[in-house]
């Protein structure tokens, strides 16, 4: 059996940020593009905040989504979903209810 490296689990994230990332550039060149031709003043302070949003948003979409990912393919989510449930008949448990 291969030995698993720490990196093996990330490696699709890094593929999923790069795709983030090439769909946040050309869906920003086309807000732009729209930006222009609807006569909007091209400031570049409109630019940023378009850039910003756009790219941003896309780029942390994708890495909540890679985290997700990586802990369903390193085992962390089976290792935490196999816990004991807690248990309301241990001495130590507030049952005041």
């Amino acid at each position: 059996m291969p030995r698993q490296t720490a990196a093996t689990p990330w490696a699709p994230v890094w593929r999923l940020m790069r795709l983030c990332l090439g769909v946040g550039v050309v869906a920003t060149g086309c807000a732009y593009a729209w930006l222009w031709h609807d006569g909007a003043p091209m400031r570049w302070e409109l630019l940023l905040a378009v850039a910003g949003g756009i790219c941003g948003t896309l780029l942390l979409t994708g890495a909540l989504m890679g985290l997700l990912f990586v802990s369903n393919r390193s085992g962390h989510d089976a290792f935490v979903a196999s816990g004991d449930p807690p248990d309301a008949d241990r001495p130590d448990a507030d049952n005041n209810s």
